[in-house]
């Protein structure tokens, strides 16, 4: 999907996500789908939470189904969680059409995400642990912590992007006022963010770069903004490999292959050697982007901004080979 963000009906939020860094199945098969269901809600006047929690319970009868430990069922969990899928995208969507959302809602909404991927490994492990034994329990426990920290990186992107690339929603990273304070709540929040932080890359580097560029050349904002978005999109992209989606199909794969188990190393290992990578490569863009943002500050203030990152590769590509080895 392309072209501009769909708004609601005060034009103050997108009824729909970023179109540009969204994941493929999503843009071209969930959202649509959910967004179909979300006129037929608006119409009914069903709530955004009851979305949510319909969602959840697709979520847990997958979970049941995988517990079978058989490939019938095993597609019979699939398809349920494409289900979760669609309404997953369907609630937000539902809130921000109608004004009805808020901070309980996308706490519900968190919880139902975690609560279907619990039920999942629950299942996977009642229907292996006769064979391979009580340590599976602790292989779906590692294999959920590094579920939660590669999900935090990942939205992390997207939030980035959102700020960065639109100034939309609040600065990343940031730890509100009034989170500052005592609270088991809160606390889980700052955890939160310190968890972000740590998988950031060079994130505050980065934003203070961007904010002195900003100061600098107020009137160059726009162009800033937009040579961002132009730099970044395909990186978000390649984030979206660490989306839930391509969990949901992974795990579908292992189920129907005989070995469920497969899914818990794959997480655990496959796809946090793929985020190390990526945040890797993520500091090495940033750092580029900085430079070439930076550098016209001292020449040519408020005039020149930042390339597309790809088009700075392609230079310097072409500069080293015309340096010889």
């Amino acid at each position: 999907m392309s072209g501009a963000t769909p708004v609601n009906a005060t034009g103050a939020l997108p009824v729909r996500r970023t179109s540009e860094i969204e994941e493929a199945t999503n843009a071209r098969f969930i959202h649509p789908l959910s967004a179909r269901l979300v006129t037929v809600f608006a119409r009914w006047g069903v709530a955004p939470n009851a979305v949510s929690l319909t969602g959840m319970a697709a979520g847990l009868a997958a979970g049941v189904c995988y517990a079978e430990g058989t490939r019938p069922y095993a597609v019979c969990g699939f398809l349920l969680m494409l289900v979760w899928h669609v309404m997953d995208g369907a609630d937000g969507q539902l809130a921000r059409l109608t004004g009805k959302f808020s901070a309980s809602g996308k706490v519900l909404d968190g919880i139902c995400d975690y609560v279907t991927f619990i039920a999942v490994y629950v299942g996977i492990c009642l229907a292996t642990h006769l064979q391979f034994g009580a340590w599976v329990w602790a292989l779906a426990g590692l294999s959920g912590v590094s579920h939660a920290l590669q999900s935090a990186a990942y939205e992390l992107q997207r939030q980035e992007y959102d700020y960065w690339g639109y100034g939309r929603g609040v600065r990343p990273l940031k730890v509100e006022p009034e989170s500052r304070a005592g609270g088991k709540g809160r606390g889980l929040y700052r955890f939160y963010i310190g968890v972000q932080t740590l998988l950031s890359g060079q994130a505050g580097a980065f934003g203070a770069a961007f904010d002195r560029r900003l100061a600098a050349s107020p009137g160059q904002e726009s162009a800033l903004r937009s040579a961002y978005r132009t730099s970044f999109a395909p990186i978000v992209r390649r984030w979206s490999v660490l989306s839930a989606n391509y969990r949901t199909f992974a795990i579908f794969l292992f189920a129907v292959c005989g070995f469920p188990l497969g899914y818990f190393l794959f997480e655990t290992i496959g796809l946090s050697l793929l985020l190390a990578g990526l945040m890797l490569s993520l500091r090495r863009d940033q750092e580029r982007f900085i430079l070439e943002t930076e550098r016209p500050m001292a020449t040519h203030p408020g005039v020149i901004v930042a390339p597309p990152l790809a088009a700075t590769r392609r230079t310097g590509l072409a500069r080293q080979a015309a340096r010889g080895p």
